[in-house]
């Protein structure tokens, strides 16, 4: 495959992300325009980051959620946090489940904080897994040229 059809084939997935609601658009294009030269890997680099940070919440909010009684308000904070980072990739369907999760929270609905929980860490997955293959398929097609200034 030459590299042409290699970078379009990574235009391509990452188009998908944002088609099938993974990702948001902006908040994602945002994060690619701080990438350069010096910092090739900077959108990976930031996305490793979020995840291994984020799994400490996850295992934070599963402590919480089997505590009797539940603690709301420490839920939400933690869900806050990690809203936050979801957001700071522009993890649009895992930041959607976040809010519904706060809503429960602010509820007092252990059940539906339960049941939503789930539904955060099967989208946080499902992307984990999408942009794994993202950068897997992007590292593989190599930097992409782009126009210079002369100096």
């Amino acid at each position: 495959m030459d590299r042409n059809q290699s970078h379009r084939q990574v235009a391509t997935m990452k188009q998908s992300l944002f088609d099938q609601g993974y990702l948001d658009h902006e908040q994602f294009n945002q994060l690619e325009e701080l990438q350069d030269d010096a910092n090739p890997n900077f959108v990976e680099e930031v996305v490793t980051l979020y995840y291994r940070d984020s799994a400490r919440l996850v295992h934070s909010i599963e402590q919480a959620l089997e505590k009797s009684p539940i603690d709301f308000n420490k839920l939400d904070s933690y869900m806050h946090q990690f809203r936050g980072s979801s957001s700071s990739i522009g993890a649009k369907k895992v930041k959607a489940e976040c809010s519904l999760f706060r809503e429960y929270c602010r509820a007092g609905n252990g059940e539906g904080c339960m049941r939503t929980f789930q539904q955060v860490k099967k989208e946080y997955a499902a992307l984990r897994k999408k942009l794994e293959t993202f950068f897997q398929l992007a590292r593989q097609a190599g930097p992409v040229d782009r126009a210079r200034r002369p100096k």
